[in-house]
């Protein structure tokens, strides 16, 4: 099985073991408490259906899910303990995985993208698209194993609708036409309907700009409930979780500097609605 980071980066990924055990072991405490599953989420702030994820072994638990299950479960020490051994969240590489439990209790989140559409706006035929081109290549189970792990990813856009979103994506990326004609068009009106509500901001970096603070790479931000920045950057097989806060004040300078510098989201949604008109 194949694993993904932000961009669809691959790594072998480590067992599951200790999230399956650990997901065994908060079942049975809750179960002692006399709790369902639905009353459980109440009390840690989540849906009963991430409560059954977590205790199937098939979700890493964040920091606040670990320490509500502890109250909830007695305050024995055995969740806080053995989230401690968890290895790896299922589908993300181990460079992201931090990140990723970063993201699903996220206030705000930022994503400039200059190689393709962020993960988190991507159909699954672009999506297909980008894993049909990886170099070596995958089998089929490991490209249908690299899309559901994107689309868990994803549901973050759908069950988050208190975070902010910003994305800000070059226009040549969709310019490319990666996977055809028929996928671009699909892709974007995708994006459309993603860049809909109201914590969702979509801007377009326009081909000619003659100023641009984005050229050191992609970049994501984002800022936790106690208020603290956090900064993701990633390369070809590799990525960096920057926590230092004079580098993270950088990176946010940066990023508001290209908000600026990109068209806004009312342009940048005229523009989208034009390139899929030329297709």
């Amino acid at each position: 099985m194949v694993v993904e980071g932000a961009a669809g980066m691959n790594c072998e990924p480590e067992s599951s073991d200790s999230m399956r055990t650990f997901g065994a072991m908060v079942q049975a405490l809750r179960e002692h408490a006399g709790l369902t599953r639905e009353q459980l989420g109440k009390c840690v702030g989540y849906s009963k259906h991430t409560v059954a994820s977590v205790e199937l072994g098939r979700r890493m638990p964040d920091p606040a899910f670990v320490e509500k299950a502890e109250e909830a479960t007695g305050n024995t020490g055995a969740v806080r303990s053995a989230a401690a051994h968890l290895a790896r969240q299922p589908g993300l590489a181990a460079w992201f995985r931090r990140w990723a439990r970063l993201e699903t209790t996220a206030i705000t989140l930022y994503t400039y993208e200059c190689r393709m559409v962020p993960g988190l706006l991507q159909t699954e035929a672009y999506a297909r698209q980008l894993f049909v081109d990886e170099l070596p290549p995958l089998r089929d189970e490991q490209i249908d194993a690299q899309w559901a792990a994107r689309a868990e990813r994803q549901q973050l856009l759908r069950q988050r609708p208190n975070t902010t979103f910003s994305f800000i994506v070059e226009e040549h990326v969709f310019l490319r036409h990666t996977g055809g004609t028929s996928v671009t068009r699909a892709l974007i009106d995708h994006l459309l309907e993603g860049a809909a509500p109201r914590n969702v901001e979509v801007q377009i970096m326009p081909l000619e700009q003659p100023s641009h603070a984005g050229l050191h790479g992609p970049l994501q931000l984002l800022e936790t409930p106690d208020n603290r920045w956090f900064a993701y950057l990633e390369g070809q097989q590799s990525g960096q979780l920057v926590t230092d806060r004079k580098v993270v004040s950088v990176l946010q300078a940066r990023y508001a500097r290209m908000r600026a510098q990109a068209l806004s989201p009312s342009d940048s949604v005229s523009l989208l609605h034009r390139m899929r008109g030329d297709l």
